[in-house]
């Protein structure tokens, strides 16, 4: 286990401050400052406010995770952090802590994608993912399909959303039923006290000449919204459990059959399921009971693993530094919108090995 490599990551893609460390595919520790209830006022995440909360928590949190570990900083092999996507201000507050602490401690930096530390983390309760690995990305800005033959060079887009993501229409739901924010904890406890087939709200683009693979939850939103003023109109009471449990359904019924579609149409045996909304109860029972009669595995991380978190981060920068991948250099910066086909983003070929070879002399020299 000890030449296994020690890698510390760090996640500021929205508004949490996630500093996670890893040995090879064990967590040693998983480190969170969350700024949610400060959002939560606003019914959103406000970036600016996010940014300011990374910057508070990054030294703590990365003090704690340490300590959580029980390792030293030099001790490091790497650190990773994301690169995208995300919020551009959150995403700059974690890249240059990153590249601060590699470049004082002499250690090899790898700016990563978050989408594809989302797959890997299931690594730290699984094992080493199988490849190929198809993989559902289901959160607050994503939902994703994605096939990926090696999760650290080789990630490909199925399908997508095409409008509001999963978590996001819950997110939007939980509002127009004065439930707070964020949505998707509240939607999912309601719904158990429900009936999920209340109600017959739309399952989008799931008809013949849809795209196989696409999400669209734009329609169900609006379709939900409506149902509830028109109850609200006619002076009735508006049934929030049979209606958390209906939308609900339609969200998940649509997730898991396009995900165990993909499954068989590649000939891949097994499914793994990521991201926030991963979470969700009934989406985790749904796919299993669709997976077990399709004969496919599922892989789901605990509930903790699947919101943002920094070990998922030091997860695949584990993978990069065990694959030999190359380090990024000095000139990483974040993006936004970087694209899941870039699981990491390495450094020019003609220099990024000078990044192994800083010393912390160079800040005193």
């Amino acid at each position: 286990m000890a030449d296994e490599p020690l890698v510390l990551g760090i996640e500021t893609s929205c508004d949490e401050t996630g500093v996670g460390v890893v040995r090879g595919t064990t967590l040693l520790a998983d480190a969170i400052a969350s700024s949610v209830d400060t959002h939560a006022r606003f019914g959103g995440v406000v970036p600016e406010i996010a940014s300011r909360a990374h910057l508070e928590a990054m030294v703590p949190t990365i003090e704690r995770a340490l300590k959580d570990a029980g390792v030293s900083a030099r001790d490091l092999d790497g650190i990773a952090v994301t690169a995208g996507p995300g919020l551009a201000g959150a995403l700059l507050v974690g890249v240059s802590a990153a590249k601060a602490y590699a470049y004082a401690l002499g250690k090899p930096l790898y700016g990563v994608n978050h989408l594809a530390s989302h797959i890997c983390v299931d690594q730290l309760e699984h094992g080493p993912l199988p490849e190929p690995t198809m993989a559902l990305l289901v959160s607050g800005g994503h939902s994703s399909l994605l096939f990926a033959p090696d999760i650290t060079s080789d990630v490909r887009p199925m399908g997508a959303t095409i409008d509001d993501a999963a978590g996001e229409a819950f997110d939007k739901i939980a509002r127009v039923l004065d439930l707070g924010f964020p949505g998707g904890p509240v939607i999912d406890r309601l719904a158990k006290e429900g009936d999920p087939a209340a109600i017959a709200f739309p399952r989008g683009l799931t008809g013949s000449r849809d795209p196989a693979y696409d999400f669209s939850f734009s329609g169900l939103k609006t379709s939900v919204a409506r149902w509830i003023e028109a109850k609200r109109a006619a002076g009735e009471e508006v049934p929030v459990r049979d209606v958390a449990a209906s939308f609900q359904e339609a969200v998940v019924d649509v997730l898991t059959r396009k995900a165990v579609r993909a499954c068989q149409d590649q000939g891949v045996d097994h499914l793994m399921i990521g991201g926030g909304v991963a979470a969700n109860s009934r989406l985790r029972a749904l796919a299993q009971e669709r997976c077990e009669r399709a004969g496919i595995r599922l892989r789901v991380p605990r509930p903790g693993l699947c919101t943002d978190n920094g070990a998922m981060v030091a997860a695949l920068g584990a993978e990069m530094v065990a694959r030999n991948r190359p380090a990024s250099d000095w000139e990483l910066s974040a993006d936004s919108s970087l694209p899941v086909t870039d699981p990491h983003v390495p450094g020019h070929a003609h220099d990024h090995d000078h990044v192994h070879e800083i010393s912390k002399d160079n800040l005193y020299s």
